[in-house]
């Protein structure tokens, strides 16, 4: 079977693949290996994203449609969770709190949205970007049109300055 390019896109639109395999295939995968609904939600849609911005990649002579969302969400996943591994490297402190209460308190994420504000202009971005948008550093230099180790030195410098906010220090 030998697509050509409008065929292929014809044949996989992503509105039909989106109805066939979002439910329940690829959410239940995801939820049942983090069980965490809104991880699950966000990683479905960006693999649907995802593949739009791929399609033309897929070869249907090597793997199914299935085959190449699953393994594309399955990616998706073990990034985030180890971006999140990463992020409660650099503070800890948040994720002591959200051990013992198992969620964080009203009062503990008012306590982080008014530490974040605090932050200088240039800094509160950096953390926004990476942390409550998931974007890459190569993402986020090319949002503020700035270096790549301008990102770097400014999340270093953000986070801790985050940390001394939040711990009472500064």
């Amino acid at each position: 079977m030998n697509l050509n390019k409008a065929e292929q896109e014809e044949q996989y639109s992503l509105e039909e693949l989106f109805v066939s395999y979002k439910t329940p295939p690829i959410y239940l995968f995801i939820y049942r290996y983090c069980q965490e609904e809104q991880l699950s939600i966000d990683i479905v849609q960006d693999t649907f994203l995802r593949f739009h911005k791929y399609q033309h990649q897929f070869d249907a002579r090597k793997s199914s449609i299935k085959t190449y969302l699953f393994r594309m969400a399955y990616q998706l996943m073990i990034n985030r969770l180890n971006k999140r591994q990463r992020w409660k490297k650099l503070l800890p402190f948040l994720y002591q709190q959200e051990a013992q209460h198992e969620s964080m308190s009203s009062i503990d994420k008012l306590t982080i949205q008014e530490a974040i504000k605090q932050l200088p202009e240039h800094q509160r971005a950096i953390i926004l970007l990476t942390y409550y948008h998931d974007l890459s550093q190569k993402e986020i230099a090319k949002i503020l049109e700035i270096p790549i180790g301008t990102v770097k030195s400014r999340l270093h410098a953000s986070l801790k300055r985050l940390k001394e906010l939040l711990e009472g220090t500064a």
